[in-house]
C-alpha cells in the first residue's frame, strides 16, 4: 500500500462512511458497503431503531466524499485503515482515523496545479467526455481542475470527467475557498432544511450537527475540527450569556447537566435568538427557538469563526 510522491489514494465513490471498526457494519448497512454504494436506499432501508443504534453503538466515525484524499495504514480482509487528511481530529493529528472497505478508494495521480472545484450546488452531475452521466456528487466535493470552460474537466478516480461550471467554484485548494460572512454562514445552512440527520454524516444525503457546521465553514473558507468537541476549542469565544454580542453564523455548543456536563451538540447561531442545526437521528435540519428548549439550559460555548457581514 506504499504511494509514492505522485500518487494519492482518493474515495472512490460519492460518499464513503468511513467506520470504527470493520465488525461495526451490519447487515442492514449492506448498500452502504458496496463498491457503488446507494447512499438513499441505505438510509430508506434502516429502520429508526437502526438509524438511532449508528448513534448508541458508535459505528460510524464520520465520511469521506468523492475525491478526498486518505492515507491507508493497512489492510485488514478487504477493508482499509485510514486517516482523512481534510478532515482535523484531536484523536490523530494527521486527520480523522476509521475503516473504509478497500473498494471504495482508489489510487490517482497527485494533480493540484490548477486548483480545484468546489460542487456548490446541493448536488451535481458528473459527465463522462462523451456526455453520458458518470455519478451524482454531494455538495462540497473537491476534484482537481485540468481545464476550464462552459464544462470544466476534472480529474476524478474514474478518469477525466466534466462537470457544468456554474455547479461549481474554482479554488486553489481544499481549504482556500474564499472567505465567507456569518451571514453565508446562515443563508447556505438554510439550503438543508429538512434534510435528514445522520450519525457521522458529511454530505448531502444527510449530516450529524458537526458534520453540518465543519461543511458550512468549510464552503466559506474556514476549516474547523471534524467533532464539535474539538470546534468548541477554536475560534474566538464569545460570551454565552449576552446573546447581543452573538453574531449570525457563531457557533454554539451544548452540553448535558444544564452545559457543565459532556459536550454533545453544536449549532448555527441564526439571530433573533434562533437556531440552525442538524437535530437528531429522525429529525432534520431545522431552525428553532432557543428560548424556553433544553437548548437554552445546555449552552456551554460560544465561539466565533467569521465576521457577521463582509464589510463588518
Amino acid at each position: 500500500m506504499l504511494q509514492t510522491e505522485s500518487t494519492t489514494w482518493v474515495c472512490s465513490v460519492p460518499v464513503a462512511t468511513v467506520w470504527t471498526a470493520p465488525e461495526k457494519a451490519r447487515p442492514v448497512d449492506a448498500e452502504g458497503i458496496t463498491e457503488n454504494p446507494n447512499i438513499n436506499k441505505w438510509l430508506q432501508e434502516m429502520s429508526r431503531e437502526d438509524n438511532k443504534d449508528l448513534t448508541d453503538s458508535g459505528r460510524i466515525q464520520t465520511q469521506l466524499l468523492y475525491g478526498e484524499p486518505v492515507v491507508i495504514e493497512e489492510v485488514v480482509d478487504g477493508w482499509a485503515k485510514i486517516i482523512a487528511l481534510w478532515q482535523p481530529c484531536r484523536k490523530d493529528e494527521r486527520g480523522y482515523p476509521g475503516w473504509v472497505p478497500m473498494t471504495q478508494l482508489k489510487e490517482v495521480e497527485a494533480l493540484t496545479e490548477l486548483g480545484y472545484a468546489r460542487v456548490t450546488a446541493n448536488k451535481a452531475q458528473l459527465w463522462t467526455e462523451s456526455f453520458a452521466p458518470l455519478k451524482a456528487v454531494s455538495f462540497n466535493t473537491l476534484l482537481p481542475v485540468k481545464e476550464l470552460g462552459e464544462f470544466v474537466r476534472l480529474q476524478t478516480p474514474d478518469g477525466d470527467a466534466l462537470i457544468m461550471a456554474d455547479a461549481v467554484e474554482i479554488v486553489a485548494a481544499y481549504n482556500q475557498s474564499p472567505r465567507g460572512s456569518g451571514l453565508d454562514i446562515a443563508k447556505l445552512g438554510a439550503g438543508f432544511l429538512d434534510l435528514p440527520y445522520l450519525w457521522g454524516g458529511m454530505s448531502s444525503y444527510g449530516y450529524d450537527c458537526s458534520g453540518f457546521t465543519y461543511n458550512l465553514m468549510k464552503a466559506n473558507g474556514v476549516i474547523i475540527s471534524r467533532d464539535a468537541v474539538d470546534q468548541s476549542l477554536e475560534g474566538l469565544e464569545i460570551d454565552k450569556y449576552d446573546q447581543d454580542a452573538w453574531h449570525i453564523g457563531d457557533l454554539l455548543f451544548f452540553a448535558y447537566e444544564e452545559g457543565k456536563g459532556n459536550l454533545h451538540h453544536v449549532g448555527i447561531y441564526y439571530g433573533n435568538g434562533l437556531m440552525l442545526h442538524s437535530p437528531t437521528p429522525g429529525r432534520s435540519v431545522e431552525i428553532i427557538e432557543l428560548a424556553g428548549t433544553k437548548h437554552e439550559t445546555e449552552l456551554c460555548a460560544v465561539r466565533r469563526f467569521m465576521k457577521m457581514e463582509d464589510h463588518d
